[in-house]
């Protein structure tokens, strides 16, 4: 694919804006492209790898991240808590979302923008050839911005003292959003599990009043009740929504194949 067919904004960014929803599928226990496939002819927009709570090798990673691109989905990976080494790698391999896990301060977020983008914005090692492009050689001064403009950068948002310092962390160059990752943000607030709470509520409307007033996105993770996810829409949260994991769904599958079989059987005996 020749480089000035791809777009020149970020869609999905747009998308979000727009108050369009997108859905992703996380994937944390697949090793093979096939759960992409999944994911695409499900109706999914995006995929999130998760290399932070996974053994998944970048090998692995990188074959799902190919199969996205391939298949018009928008492959985001959460990498460990900010592994700058591991993020280089899994832009090359055809990654263009990174989450980095439990961002705390402005610093932080900065030194995962800056391996996010090429020079002089940041620090991205140069490459030449890359799977969103067929690896076709294509020159720094066509490939960098093109890169850079498709890369969305998000941070998450953990911690009383990432709340905290929110605002600096939503003026940070090159990070596009900030998610609250509410399972542990409400552990970190001494009310683990509590999604309805007034703490955690204002916690991501402070988050959420951030994000707005330096023009970056707010998203929202960890939360499967659409009725909280829909009052949480309404102060300002994008409609990124995790429709659930690879490994979730395929335990509620199963339990749903299994309880129908025993009732079908016990019918049957009848």
């Amino acid at each position: 694919m020749d480089a000035s067919a791809k777009s020149e904004s970020n869609t999905l960014l747009e998308k979000l804006r727009r108050g369009e929803l997108v859905t992703a599928m996380m994937i944390r226990s697949a090793r093979t492209p096939d759960v992409v496939r999944v994911a695409h002819s499900t109706g999914h927009q995006s995929i999130i790898i998760d290399l932070e709570h996974s053994t998944m090798s970048l090998d692995a990673a990188a074959l799902m991240m190919s199969a996205a691109n391939d298949l018009g989905l928008f492959p985001f990976v959460r990498v460990p808590e900010r592994d700058y080494g591991s993020i280089g790698r899994c832009l090359d391999g055809g990654a263009s979302g990174i989450i980095a896990a439990r961002i705390e301060t402005a610093g932080q977020a900065a030194e995962i923008a800056r391996a996010c983008r090429f020079a002089p914005r940041g620090q991205r090692s140069q490459i030449a050839m890359v799977p969103q492009l067929d690896f076709v050689p294509t020159a720094a001064g066509v490939l960098n911005p093109l890169l850079d403009r498709s890369v969305i950068v998000q941070v998450l948002i953990e911690t009383p003292l990432g709340v905290e310092n929110a605002n600096a962390i939503a003026q940070t160059d090159g990070v596009d959003m900030l998610a609250v990752g509410a399972n542990d943000l409400s552990a970190e607030l001494g009310i683990p599990g509590d999604f309805s709470s007034s703490r955690l509520r204002e916690c991501v409307a402070k988050v959420a009043a951030a994000c707005a007033e330096n023009g970056k996105l707010c998203a929202l993770g960890g939360i499967s009740d659409l009725g909280l996810v829909r009052e949480y829409l309404l102060m300002g949260v994008a409609p990124l929504i995790i429709s659930g994991s690879d490994i979730e769904m395929l335990a509620s599958a199963a339990k749903y194949r299994s309880a129908a079989l025993k009732e079908w059987h016990s019918e049957f005996a009848h």
